[in-house]
């Protein structure tokens, strides 16, 4: 798939959340959508992002957004993350990495020069019409609500 770039199309995706409930873009149509791509439940980082877009939730109500969550993790290992952190919002399990292939997140990463495979921490802004208006690569895990708010001003 192309690299994706602002002002183009979001691909559609459809899963299930922590809940069980079937998620898909469709869902949205009509809505703004911030949509974050994060490694791993239960990790420093995606916990502090995760809880900072918590604590910010009603905000980004206020301004018409819904939230969604998306990583490789199962519908179990999101429903104790969303529990233990209280998180009001979905989070997609993508076990088969299909989302996070097309939505070009799922890539090789390097840690202590070994490569693997692994989620590029990406948040997707995503207008009514579900065209990408902005996308975030380099996410500030502990501030990242701030950084959105940046955006839509």
């Amino acid at each position: 798939m192309a690299q994706l770039t602002e002002g183009m199309k979001a691909p559609m995706f459809e899963s299930i959340d922590q809940n069980g409930n079937k998620v898909s873009l469709k869902d949205f149509a009509g809505k703004k959508l911030i949509l974050y791509f994060y490694p791993k439940d239960n990790t420093p980082g995606c916990t502090a992002e995760a809880c900072n877009l918590r604590d910010n939730y009603e905000e980004f109500l206020k301004e018409g957004f819904s939230v969604v969550g998306v990583s490789a993790d199962s519908e179990k290992s999101h429903r104790s993350f969303s529990e233990k952190y209280s998180l009001p919002f979905p989070l997609i399990a993508d076990t088969s990495k299909k989302i996070l292939s097309d939505y070009g997140v799922w890539k090789e990463k390097s840690l202590y020069g070994k490569k693997f495979m692994g989620t590029v921490r990406t948040t997707f802004i995503i207008d009514e019409n579900g065209i990408i208006h902005k996308i975030i690569s380099k996410v500030e895990t502990s501030a990242h609500a701030g950084q959105i708010f940046k955006i839509l001003k």
